[in-house]
């Protein structure tokens, strides 16, 4: 679960007292020589450094190298980060062990290797050598084993990170002697074998502050005689994570004697029975526990509390405010209050008027009914305002234009209608404001007023009449989602007059929406996303896509434009989803997009809104076109392609053999054009990758080739409508067992039908018709279950739609 004290411990020390440098030259005569060599053996002894890392590892400098920090008088190495993010994009550092040579950096106070690998040995026992160290971070870093009791030696350590990693505590005398520690995490850590442990943490250091023990398997049993400890009282420890255990049932009872606790993370637990009062916690995260009603938990007689977090429970039924018949509290002092997914029904109470310090509100993803409380536009202190994912109908209060503070508002997937109300353009600080999903009717001029707003998504609504070109002011703007309306009018370059933020546009299914761009526009940003399909463009491929340098996904389907794909598209970069199916474009592909995958795969900005394409890094749609001539070799360059339709378009001549190079491919679909030519045995070299190949509707001849064997996780195989001859492969029941949809309709093939079919159990459509076929219906045709019902796994995500059947 988070960290309950702010950027948690990583960022406390800066030693005021310390002279040193980080990463610069910031010593006169440069690092010392031992030092210097020390080092070395350390990255001398790693196995492996992908991003190298440590490239600026050379000279004589070691003060100028990455993640080294000096000290400016005396030259000593006193900085060593190399710790990195495991959710970032910088690769871990490996290597069998820890280099004892890091012993030798004397004067190292600072240590943070977390996030690397150091082969599941040990944490090394010289650690506890380093006596100067005041922080050391060693988290997710690959060690296993027993915590060495040296560690105890580093009398000087105010924080120690130990946490994920196969690591056990069997005693915990060695953490006593560390009387200056401040921040200890041993997040997932085997802790409750130890003896004491629980005294030794909670009051043998005084100096103790933060403790996280989240993930440690620790239960009620654990600490079922810690209450009775009279010396719980000296405990100075203000933020304790318990989070992610096994405790269940009535509340610890020890937590009340720990008078100095102020944010106490008991997430993903079990509990179920009230709070006690607990007078100077200010932060308490119960999110993911069984608590069946929020009364039940007491909270509302908690009057100092300033975070609460009860998300996640099996909380149900009515969702009681803070009303004077169940709280004691004149005044609250709550700021956050989240309780997204959980069950509550019925209306919003109006006493969450009385919550006049709420600058978080979250009620998402529950059952929530009936309208929105003007009333709750008088919290003016909200900067996050979430209510989606209920099912609250009327219209959005007009109130809501008095919530100044606003940066976020979210009222999506529920049943609101009207307008949106004129009042939101008054809120001068909102950057955030999702409305989709709901069935609003119309746009305010206004909401061009939102000079801070970065995320507009406005789908899936009900919206009608035209776009205001007041939306052409918002100049922080990156994020514009109109798709899924009936909007009209026109769409001019006054829209985007201020816009050169704008990263994602997206217009889908708007179909009397008319995009009228002027030949010679000159965008004022360098988009990543644009989808527009189903809109009106009405030209010939719109000049403005030019100069756009950073495309990842272009969609311009059905949008009626037509011509051949101008010269400059080819000099485009790597365009990831291209979709311009269902138009009147012509002549050869020779001018797609770059098809090279040299450069790496860029990133999909708002990948969590783009659901659609999370499953598929590069898809080529092309369908229903006027394309002709042959397919290009060069799009056999385009390795990392997942999803090809080429389907209904004019195009001739031969499959390239080149096909074989695109081994990510999943589905290929080049049905109904006027390809000929035998089908090439490079194909089955894709392998086990592809699950779809259409060529129906050509003119294929020839048998076919031995090496489609090598497909074993196809699940349509439709060859239906060409000339192919020979008899049905045996191979086909024999090696792709999970094939539903075979069509080999309307060919030249002959003899019987093989029984070996019966082997592909999954079968659920077989279309032998119009050959040559003799002799007797196998048998065992009558044992395929899947032509008897079930459900079809044909369904493949990943902004992907495709009839089965092409014919």
């Amino acid at each position: 679960m988070e960290k309950l004290c702010g950027g948690g411990f990583f960022l406390l020390f800066i030693f005021a007292t310390a002279k040193f440098g980080f990463g610069a030259d910031n010593t006169s005569s440069g690092c010392l020589e031992q030092e210097r060599d020390a080092l070395l053996r350390f990255k001398n002894g790693l196995i492996s450094d992908p991003t190298n890392r440590l490239s600026s590892w050379d000279g004589d400098n070691c003060c100028q190298w990455a993640g080294i920090g000096c000290d400016n008088v005396t030259g000593h190495v006193t900085r060593l980060d190399l710790g990195i993010n495991t959710s970032g994009s910088i690769e871990q550092l490996e290597g069998n062990g820890l280099n004892s040579s890091l012993a030798e950096l004397t004067r190292l106070s600072y240590m943070d290797l977390s996030g690397n690998y150091f082969g599941s040995n040990p944490v090394p026992e010289f650690i506890g050598s380093m006596t100067h160290l005041r922080f050391l971070n060693l988290s997710s870093s690959g060690f296993s084993g027993v915590i060495p009791r040296q560690i105890g030696h580093l009398s000087g350590l105010r924080a120690l990170d130990l946490s994920d990693m196969e690591l056990v505590v069997d005693d915990f005398i060695w953490v006593s002697r560390l009387l200056s520690l401040e921040h200890l995490d041993l997040s997932g850590v085997r802790v409750g074998e130890a003896q004491n442990f629980d005294k030794v943490l909670f009051y043998t250091i005084p100096s103790l502050l933060e403790l996280r023990l989240s993930g440690c398997d620790l239960s009620n049993s654990h600490f079922n005689r810690t209450h009775l400890d009279s010396n719980l009282t000296l405990s100075g420890i203000q933020t304790l994570d318990l989070s992610s255990n096994l405790f269940e049932g009535e509340f610890p009872l020890f937590l009340q004697n720990l008078t100095s606790l102020r944010a106490l993370d008991l997430s993903t637990n079990k509990f179920n029975t009230s709070i006690p009062a607990m007078k100077n916690v200010t932060k308490l995260n119960l999110a993911g526990n069984r608590f069946l009603c929020i009364r039940d938990t007491n909270v509302w007689s908690f009057c100092q509390i300033k975070w609460l977090d009860l998300s996640f429970n099996y909380m149900e039924g009515g969702l009681d405010g803070p009303s004077t018949n169940v709280s004691e509290c004149t005044r609250f002092g709550l700021e956050t209050l989240i309780l997204n997914d959980n069950k509550f029904s019925g209306e919003i109470p109006t006493s969450l008027e009385k919550l006049t310090d709420l600058k978080r509100l979250n009620l998402g993803y529950n059952q929530l009914t009936g309208t929105i409380p003007e009333s709750l536009g008088n919290l003016t202190s909200l900067r996050e305002f979430d209510l989606s994912g209920n099912q609250l109908t009327g219209s959005i209060p007009a109130s809501f234009g008095n919530l100044m503070e606003l940066r976020k508002l979210d009222l999506s997937s529920n049943l609101l209608n009207g307008s949106i109300p004129f009042s939101l353009g008054r809120l001068s600080n909102l950057e955030i404001l999702y409305l989709n999903f709901n069935m609003l009717s119309s746009i305010p001029f206004s909401l061009g007023n939102l000079s801070e707003l970065q995320f507009l998504d406005l789908s899936s609504n009900l919206l009608q009449g035209s776009l205001p070109d007041s939306i052409g002011q918002l100049s922080k703007l990156q994020f514009l989602d109109l798709s899924n309306n009936s909007l009209g009018g026109e769409v001019t370059e006054a829209h985007f007059v201020n816009t050169s933020t704008l990263k994602h546009l997206a217009a889908t299914s708007n179909h009397m929406l008319n995009f009228k761009i002027s030949p010679n526009w000159m965008p004022p940003f360098q988009i990543s996303h644009v989808l527009l399909g189903s809109c009106k463009i009405e030209s010939e491929f719109p000049p403005w896509i030019r100069t756009q340098r950073n495309l990842v996904i272009l969609i311009l389907s059905n949008t009626s434009i037509y011509g051949p794909l101008p010269d400059w598209l080819h000099e485009l970069p790597v365009i990831s989803i291209l979709d311009l199916s269902h138009n009147f474009l012509n002549g050869p592909l020779t001018n797609l997009p770059s098809n090279k995958t040299t450069e790496p795969m860029r990133t999909f900005p708002f990948i969590e809104r783009l659901a659609d394409y999370a499953r598929v890094s590069r898809l080529l749609l092309l369908k229903n076109n006027l394309f002709n001539g042959s397919i290009p070799d060069s799009l056999c360059n385009a390795t990392d392609l997942v999803i090809l339709d080429l389907s209904r378009n004019v195009l001739s001549g031969n499959l390239p053999r080149c096909f074989e190079n695109l081994q990510e491919l999943n589905i290929m679909i080049l049905s109904s054009n006027r390809l000929s030519g035998v089908i090439p045995s490079s194909l089955g070299h894709l392998g086990s990758s592809l699950q779809w190949l259409h060529l129906n509707n050509n003119s294929f001849h020839g048998e076919l080739p031995a090496t489609l064997a090598n497909c074993t996780s196809l699940d349509v195989l439709d060859l239906g409508e060409n000339r192919l001859s020979g008899n049905i492969p045996k191979w086909i029941g024999e090696k792709i067992k999970f094939l539903v949809v075979l069509r080999l309709h309307k060919n030249n093939f002959i003899g019987g039908i093989p029984v070996e079919l019966c082997q592909s159990s999954e079968l659920q459509i077989m279309d032998l018709g119009d050959n040559n076929l003799t002799g007797t219906i196998p048998r065992c045709f009558q044992k395929l279950n899947g032509m008897t019902g079930g459900d079809s796994n044909l369904y493949f995500s990943g902004g992907f739609e495709q009839s089965v059947i092409q014919v």
